[in-house]
């Protein structure tokens, strides 16, 4: 699902009420871990964290008008996403968390390369989110990123 919103906040508000307070739990959780310098704010329509241009003026390689991305939020038709680079980007990021997840949920992780899809609101795993907003910093994302990503 789209939503129309640029900030957060706009986004939030069009939500149902049962996925607004997933997504708010979601944000702070994220916005309570994730390191130094990354922005939040609307991007691919989701809400998003970036490194700002300010950071990395490079941008983003295929849209270099837009920052460089790193972890997004967002309420779908059937599912709550929570879209993370670094497990894309690092295969022993990725491992950490699949080797995680079962030790914070009862449930199949249903995951694609960067998404991790919840379609039972009560089975968001909020800590080991939290957790693997730790995992990279700026630097270490822009490293990563342009090592294993960017061609």
């Amino acid at each position: 699902m789209k939503y129309e919103a640029s900030t957060p906040d706009e986004y939030i508000n069009q939500l149902p009420e049962d996925r607004k307070v997933a997504i708010k739990k979601l944000r702070e959780v994220i916005l309570d871990n994730l390191p130094k310098g990354f922005e939040e704010g609307i991007n691919y329509g989701m809400i998003g964290y970036y490194v700002p241009h300010a950071i990395y003026a490079a941008g983003y390689h295929c849209s270099p008008e837009l920052p460089l991305p790193f972890m997004n939020i967002a309420s779908q038709k059937n599912s709550i996403n929570v879209y993370h680079s670094g497990i894309y980007a690092d295969k022993g990021l990725y491992d950490w968390f699949v080797s995680e997840f079962p030790k914070h949920s009862n449930r199949k992780l249903d995951m694609g390369k960067s998404c991790m899809r919840f379609n039972k609101i009560d089975d968001i795993p909020y800590g080991l989110i939290g957790e693997l907003c730790t995992k990279l910093s700026v630097e270490e994302w822009i490293k990563m990123y342009e090592n294993n990503i960017k061609k």
